[in-house]
């Protein structure tokens, strides 16, 4: 079946990471119109404010700027023409405000004032989803750490059992991060600033239209917004968009984190953890698969590379740049798009994930006991000495791999061990070697 008009193409059809999210309506087109508007309305209303135009024209602005009354395709087919869609939105704003007070709008502006503060719009809007998400994301973990304090469950490093952890501590660190990202998101939202600094960032046409206070045109115009006023026009000054960039990454990043150890716990195999709602398959129907943890990585392996592209719109030369600026529009669009989607999978799978403490002991002994022989070299060392210890320990590391057989059985069987007042039971018991992993996760978890 074809449809009689084309479709709107920002659907999110190949990116479940993001589609029909929270992030996804805060962030397409519709939004960035509304963004662009907010943004053109506060600036007449600012200079009504400081008595630069008259009421009417901030209140006929202001009225005039509904998405709704503009037309989408039309802009951005216009947009071609220019570069930018703020120089055919201004034409059909000044359009639709008449002839009385068409005059006064985006007066004094360039489109960069106007597109960068929607931009700063935008991200802020998203960046309130992000927040709530991460919040519901952080208060599950914290449910698990609690819960789980004290399951024990090995540890590994490079692929390989290590020695015994806590899936509490886990959880725990997980959390941080989350915690990490959170303060870095609020940090950097509070402070994103309104645009404004007209055609080469000196106010000049303001000026010539009566302002007598750049500073006091300025913190209107951000008052109006609700962004943060700059103490420079940031047109070619990029450090809000690297911020924004960087903080974004490193809650994808985070996520990712997260997700990633899930993946790897929800093997078959391993069975540790599973989704609460897994994905099926088109061809097994056996399989539930990690869905959200397999979109947050995949959102967490594109971040770095939008973040760096963002980053490399510092270089931005003169006063406006040929085509640094333009750059930055799409990716960093993908990188909210990527963290608001990712956030919300993150705060689903975190609140359905379910834990497995049977498998978790089950994947103790594994290792036939080899995951305690750190603590057995150190109740040997004073005994044997370290090098004695050390060789003892290798060579039945070696032969309980051989033989199939526990660690423990084969220290038992050695004469030099017998006399030796050490509890083989105890020492080799995995849940008696958690180190400080349950004070650390109470210190954890006292974080707010």
């Amino acid at each position: 079946m074809t449809s009689s008009s084309p479709p709107y193409a920002d659907t999110g059809l190949l990116a479940p990471e993001w589609g029909l999210s929270g992030a996804a309506s805060e962030t397409g087109d519709h939004a960035y119109l509304r963004a662009l508007l907010d943004a053109e309305a506060a600036l007449t209303r600012a200079q009504a404010a400081l008595g630069l135009a008259p009421d009417e024209a901030a209140t006929a602005v202001t009225e005039a700027a509904v998405p709704g009354g503009f037309g989408i395709r039309s802009l951005a087919a216009r947009t071609r023409a220019g570069g930018n869609p703020v120089i055919p939105l201004v034409a059909d704003l000044t359009a639709a405000v008449g002839a009385e007070y068409g005059p006064y709008v985006h007066r004094g502006a360039t489109s960069q004032d106007i597109m960068d503060t929607a931009t700063m719009l935008v991200a802020v809007r998203a960046l309130g989803l992000v927040l709530a998400d991460l919040g519901r994301t952080e208060r599950a973990l914290a449910g698990l750490a609690a819960e789980h304090r004290d399951t024990v469950l090995p540890g590994r490093t490079l692929t390989q059992h290590a020695v015994p952890t806590t899936f509490g501590l886990k959880a725990a660190g997980w959390r941080s991060l989350v915690l990490d990202a959170r303060d870095r998101v609020t940090r950097v939202r509070d402070s994103l600033p309104a645009q404004l600094g007209g055609a080469a960032g000196t106010l000049a046409a303001f000026r010539a239209y009566g302002a007598a206070d750049a500073d006091a045109l300025t913190r209107a115009y951000a008052r109006e917004t609700g962004l943060a006023a700059p103490a420079l026009p940031w047109h070619t000054l990029r450090t809000p968009i690297a911020d924004l960039a960087g903080c974004l990454a490193i809650a994808a990043g985070a996520l990712g984190k997260f997700a990633v150890d899930v993946l790897t716990m929800s093997r078959t195999e391993i069975g540790e953890v599973s989704e609460g709602g897994g994905g099926g398959s088109s061809a097994m129907p056996h399989k539930t698969n990690p869905v959200r943890a397999t979109l947050l990585v995949a959102a967490a392996r594109r971040a770095p590379q939008l973040a760096a592209t963002l980053q490399g719109c510092l270089v931005a030369e003169d006063e406006r740049p040929a085509g640094a600026w333009h750059a930055e529009w799409e990716p960093l669009r993908d990188l909210l798009r990527l963290v608001g989607g990712g956030a919300s999978h993150a705060a689903e799978l975190a609140e359905g994930l379910r834990v497995h403490p049977a498998a978790m002991r089950r994947n103790l002994g594994v290792s036939r006991g080899l995951i305690v022989s750190e603590r057995l070299s150190a109740a040997l060392t004073p005994v044997l000495g370290r090098a004695r210890a050390e060789e003892l320990l290798t060579e039945l590391a070696r032969r309980a791999r051989a033989e199939d057989r526990p660690l423990r059985e084969l220290l038992a069987e050695r004469a030099e061990l017998r006399d030796i007042d050490i509890d083989l039971d105890d020492l080799g018991d995995p849940a008696h070697y958690t180190g400080f992993a349950g004070l650390l996760t109470d210190r954890a978890l006292e974080r707010p």
